[in-house]
């Protein structure tokens, strides 16, 4: 309401000013977040974020008052609850050239964008990895942002066709690298106790190997399914320095350990990192369809940002925008420290119904999100292993993997061997549970308690089997 408007309705109403007041106080608060470009200390209350988007949907041409449009896209919105849903925003992101452009007649749009893509690098920043310097959240998810990276990659190295790849048996990480075209060199993990690590004395003979110049890069990863280790970042950091070849990190799920992020940081410090990708839904708790690519060089991500064709769907900047605003980033570190804090009570939990089993936490120091439980005393019949991943299942248990030994899994070009383990010949067959951020302690007591009855009713089923029967191989 500008000042003629609040002099009319004070004449009417004079306590209109007290509520003039209030807005004022939003009003700043908004003002203090285009100034500074970082994420409030306090999360906002649902009235102010409302009112922030309101006032940047009116920036659209979609809503101009008298707007005519005689375009090919014109924003315009057939359902009223769509509409609602993106808050009138119906222009996505960015321009043909460049995901991170601004649009003429998407204003309102393009702030968010760029704000978004403000208060990601702020949160990263502030989560430990002092050195980047700039991000983007791409509208896709994190595979699709890998490739997108790699193809960055590729084309500042035309004559490169290998990425160096310590294994991680997760599909899309892969696949993004042979969908970019380019020929994956897997590096067997080396194993350690119960713990899988990076044999980086094998990825310097790869390198060796096939010459520094034919390599697009070394892509490592940090989050991870146990047994599996985060990668030892900073020793093939300074390997692809000395090297002069660009080193590529995947960090799916990791801004939410402080672990993860340090390994990053100390990589930046002691050798090379050219960029780190992390999924929107696994670190901010919003639905699947972002990924943020950051980087200690700005130039980077504009090139990243460059090689996206098109416009882009807005709605993860928008998920994003709406959930740190809420959150601000007390009650992001809180939730960071909370999950720390969870998972050393569900390795506690975990270890105390593996003992009454007979079963063992596997150790995993390097890992501080996933831990893996050992199958190895189950008593054998006719059920594979794996059926006891179904069992959770149907008792309302999602997210635990549960790996036995030798399924084969063929991915392009490329067949791996006890696919699921990140090795060729693990010892023993294992499930996995996670800690992850949100994660409640309701849910890890309810957990264990259903994990308890399927380790009971998995053996007695095992046991009334008849041990002639075929033991099944279906996963």
């Amino acid at each position: 309401m500008n000042t003629q408007s609040l002099e009319a309705a004070t004449a009417l109403v004079p306590y209109v000013k007290q509520g003039r007041e209030a807005r004022r106080t939003h009003e700043k608060h908004i003002q203090i977040l285009l100034e500074q470009k970082k994420l409030p200390e306090e999360g906002w209350d649902d009235a102010r974020i409302q009112l922030l988007l309101q006032e940047l949907s009116l920036m659209d041409s979609n809503n101009f008052p008298d707007n005519v449009g005689v375009g090919e896209r014109e924003a315009r919105i057939y359902s009223n609850l769509v509409a609602q849903r993106h808050f009138r925003l119906g222009h996505g992101i960015g321009r043909s050239g460049d995901v991170a452009a601004v649009q003429p007649k998407a204003a309102g749009s393009s702030l968010i964008m760029q704000l978004t893509n403000c208060l990601l690098l702020d949160i990263i920043r502030a989560r430990g990895v002092h050195s980047a310097r700039k991000c983007v959240l791409i509208p896709v998810a994190t595979g699709m942002a890998l490739l997108m990276v790699l193809l960055t990659l590729k084309q500042r190295r035309p004559q490169a066709k290998y990425v160096v790849w310590p294994r991680i048996d997760q599909k899309s990480c892969f696949k993004s690298i042979i969908s970019a075209g380019l020929e994956p060199v897997v590096i067997e993990n080396l194993l350690n106790g119960d713990q899988l690590q990076t044999n980086v004395a094998g990825i310097e003979s790869s390198i060796e190997e096939l010459r520094p110049e034919n390599i697009v890069c070394v892509l490592t990863t940090t989050s991870c399914f146990a047994p599996r280790a985060i990668d030892k970042l900073e020793e093939v950091s300074v390997l692809c320095q000395r090297y002069d070849i660009p080193h590529l990190v995947n960090n799916a799920y990791g801004v939410q350990s402080s672990k993860c992020m340090h390994v990053i940081q100390e990589a930046h410090r002691l050798g090379r990192v050219d960029a780190f990708v992390q999924s929107t839904d696994k670190n901010f708790m919003v639905p699947v369809g972002g990924a943020v690519v950051a980087s200690s060089s700005e130039e980077f991500i504009n090139s990243v940002s460059q090689m996206y064709p098109g416009r882009a769907s807005g709605t993860p900047s928008l998920d994003i925008f709406i959930t740190l605003l809420s959150m601000g980033k007390k009650e992001y570190q809180r939730l960071c420290t909370q999950r720390k804090d969870n998972f050393k009570i569900l390795k506690d939990q975990l270890e105390q119904v593996a003992t009454k089993h007979g079963e063992k936490v596997l150790s995993i120091p390097q890992n501080p999100i996933s831990i893996a439980v050992s199958l190895s005393n189950l008593p054998t019949g006719k059920l594979n292993v794996t059926e006891f991943g179904s069992m959770l299942f149907v008792k309302n248990v999602s997210g635990t993997r549960v790996v036995g030994s030798g399924a084969e899994k063929t991915i392009g070009p490329h067949t791996f061997t006890n696919w699921g383990s990140h090795c060729n010949d693990y010892p023993c067959a294992y499930f996995t549970a996670a800690a992850a951020i949100g994660m409640t302690r309701t849910e890890m007591d309810t957990f264990i308690k259903r994990l308890d009855q399927v380790f009971i009713k998995f053996s007695k089923r095992q046991t009334a089997s008849s041990p002639e029967m075929p033991i099944s191989t279906e996963n």
